[in-house]
């Protein structure tokens, strides 16, 4: 009950961004990447990265542990990460280490509860990483592109890719009857193809 609370926490918080990135964006009839997208962000990764380990699910942290540094990247270029208490600055940087050196020093463990599941045969396995991975890629590309410009920006690729991936994820999310990845995959279909249709129509966008 307790890794459900924890699961859909956290898509709680991956779909408060979609909509307060969708209505600013709407207002401004333009994509924005707003501090408040990033914050949600770090927060619903967090948590979906505990529900992860508890679910026993690899594709799920490996699509955390890709992205999680990422936001802490667009924290600082927007300013939200130097007006954090040093105490939770630690904290959020330090528990993926954390958790990579317990599966490392837990090994055997590790690979019978992650890579031999009986509940997620190996085919299954690399479907929903494929899924996660493609998932992740928009912010590993949103990262690229804004770096090129200096500052935090979410093109129109991102948009793209997040449909791509999403549309992989709730497949795996419903053979594996995960309510956590469907719901919160789910809920941000609209919001990614209607980005996209501001990105099209907004004549300053930049050529990608």
């Amino acid at each position: 009950m307790i890794m459900y609370i924890i699961g859909f926490l956290a898509q709680v918080f991956f779909s408060a961004r979609i909509l307060v990135q969708w209505i600013l964006s709407e207002k401004a009839k333009k994509v924005l990447s707003p501090s408040l997208f990033w914050i949600l962000s770090i927060a619903g990764s967090y948590l979906l990265f505990i529900y992860g380990w508890m679910r026993e699910d690899f594709s799920i942290l490996l699509g955390q542990f890709l992205s999680y540094y990422i936001y802490i990247w667009n924290l600082q270029e927007k300013g939200i990460w130097e007006k954090i208490n040093i105490l939770l600055k630690i904290a959020l940087i330090i528990t993926p280490v954390i958790a990579i050196i317990f599966g490392i020093q837990h090994a055997d463990e590790f690979v019978v509860s992650f890579f031999k599941n009986d509940k997620v045969p190996l085919w299954l396995l690399i479907f929903g990483s494929l899924g996660q991975i493609t998932f992740t890629f928009r912010f590993v590309y949103q990262w690229i592109y804004s770096v090129k410009r200096k500052e935090s920006v979410l093109p129109i690729g991102f948009w793209v890719i997040s449909l791509i991936g999403s549309f992989i994820i709730i497949a795996y999310g419903i053979i594996r009857k995960d309510p956590v990845l469907i719901l919160g995959q789910s809920v941000g279909f609209i919001a990614y193809t209607r980005n996209i249709i501001i990105a099209l129509n907004d004549k300053n966008v930049i050529s990608e």
